[in-house]
C-alpha cells in the first residue's frame, strides 16, 4: 500500500451512477461544459472525476456530489452525431473531495486526495460462493463490459465488480464504494446474495 498522500486537481462530472475502480462507464455528452472537458482530457491525456449526485441533477445547475468518487479515464470515443460525443471511460483510483469549485461555465473542479486500496488478498474461503456467479456474469457480458485482466483471486476486484452490477439502490452502491475494507464489502454483498437466493446462479 502506498503511504504517501496524493493530492490532485480534477474536473468533476457528477452523475446519477457510481463508477468503481476498473469499471467501464459509457457516457453521452451534449452540454458544452462537458464536451469541452472531454476534449481537454483527450487532448492532454488526463482524467476527470466521477461522483454520485447527492443533490440536484445531471443537467443544468451544478449538482452537489458525494465526497467519494472515482477517477475516470477516457479509453474510447465517437462523434457520429452532430453535437453529441459518446465516450467510454475506465474507472481508476477512488478519491475524496477536499475542495470543490464551480467555474464560470458551470463545470465543477475539485482538489481531491487519492485513496489507497488494501494489499491484494484472496477471497476468503467463507465467501467463495460468490465466484461462480461473478464468473458466469463476466463470461456472459464479455470483455466490452469486463475488460481484462479478470482478477478473480483479488477480493477488492471481485467486490467492486459485484457491487457495480447488483440490483441495489444507487445510495447503497455509493456506500460500497466508500468502504476501505475489501472483505467487509464482500461480506455485505454475500449477505445480499444469500438473502435473495442468488448464490446458486442467476434466476
Amino acid at each position: 500500500m502506498n503511504t504517501a498522500v496524493q493530492v490532485v486537481d480534477l474536473p468533476l462530472f457528477p452523475l446519477g451512477t457510481v463508477l468503481f475502480p476498473d469499471g467501464v462507464l459509457p457516457l453521452k455528452l451534449f452540454e458544452a461544459r462537458y464536451l469541452d472537458m472531454a476534449a481537454r482530457c483527450m487532448r492532454t491525456n488526463t482524467p476527470f472525476g466521477v461522483c454520485l449526485i447527492q443533490e440536484g441533477g445531471e443537467v443544468g445547475n451544478p449538482a452537489v456530489p458525494y465526497e467519494v468518487g472515482a477517477v475516470a479515464r477516457i479509453v474510447g470515443w465517437d462523434m457520429s452525431e452532430p453535437g453529441l460525443l459518446f465516450i467510454t471511460t475506465r474507472g481508476g483510483e477512488r478519491f475524496r473531495v477536499l475542495e470543490r469549485h464551480i467555474q464560470s461555465d458551470r463545470l465543477q473542479s475539485a482538489r481531491v486526495v487519492l485513496l489507497d486500496e488494501p494489499p491484494v488478498q484472496p477471497v476468503p474461503e467463507a465467501l467463495l460462493d460468490v465466484l461462480p456467479l461473478l464468473e458466469a456474469i463476466v463470461e456472459d457480458a464479455g470483455e466490452e463490459m469486463f475488460p481484462q485482466p479478470h482478477r478473480f483471486d483479488d477480493a477488492t476486484w471481485v467486490g467492486y465488480r459485484l457491487a457495480e452490477i447488483l440490483p441495489i439502490p444507487v445510495k447503497a452502491r455509493q456506500r460500497l464504494l466508500e468502504l476501505d475494507d475489501s472483505v467487509l464489502r464482500l461480506e455485505i454483498i454475500y449477505s445480499y446474495l444469500e438473502q435473495h437466493k442468488l448464490l446458486g446462479g442467476l434466476e
